[in-house]
């Protein structure tokens, strides 16, 4: 039987895992500078998704506008929460539609989370792998990237109807047909919400 060296041994799961608890993470994704808005909550409801809105809005200094990402989850998408958007005019929020996770960016943010940190790490109480999900944003705030499409938007949605004419398959299924390969960091790695932030008229 072959044994890789150690650099080559290929990571492993044990069987007796355990879970010690449970904890939501909501991120706001800076499109334009890489830097993250986060906070923890036991819960993922229409309160706590209010909470992390109050959050960003006390980060975001108050002469910038603020365009939200997010799915069309129902709990982004309450009274409660239209209510507060609505007294906050400078929040302009955008749902991407079903199955297009893949075009928030912050989701390929997540995806590094969980690759670089979560799957490699052992904690075995909720707070310990909250700190140590804090300390990875913390450093990542240090020297934060953005992502950068390798393909322009024309690109894409020309490459997507290709594959849908060569499949068969009508334009109403675009979404769920087309992954996030086509999204990169614009630098090598050093390490639900997409936030930019413009300037008001």
């Amino acid at each position: 039987m072959h044994q890789h060296p150690p650099s080559q041994r290929y990571e492993r799961r044990t069987h007796d895992y355990l879970r010690h608890g449970i904890t939501s993470l909501s991120a706001a994704f800076n499109i334009a500078d890489g830097t993250v808005i986060s906070a923890f909550h036991r819960h993922h409801r229409a309160i706590e998704f209010k909470k992390f809105l109050i959050r960003i809005d006390k980060a975001v200094p108050a002469g910038l506008d603020v365009h939200l990402v997010c799915d069309n989850y129902a709990t982004h998408n309450t009274a409660d929460i239209r209510t507060w958007l609505g007294r906050h005019p400078r929040f302009h929020v955008h749902f991407t539609p079903t199955g297009s996770s893949w075009m928030n960016q912050v989701e390929r943010w997540f995806g590094l989370l969980t690759d670089k940190l979560i799957r490699r790490g052992v904690h075995r109480s909720v707070k310990a792998l909250e700190d140590d999900i804090t300390a990875w944003i913390d450093t990542w705030n240090e020297n934060p990237r953005p992502f950068t499409w390798t393909k322009t938007a024309d690109e894409i949605l020309n490459s997507l109807a290709d594959y849908l004419t060569k499949v068969g398959t009508t334009g109403q299924k675009t979404e769920q047909n087309y992954s996030s390969s086509e999204s990169r960091q614009s630098a090598p790695w050093p390490p639900a919400i997409g936030l930019t932030a413009t300037t008001t008229p």
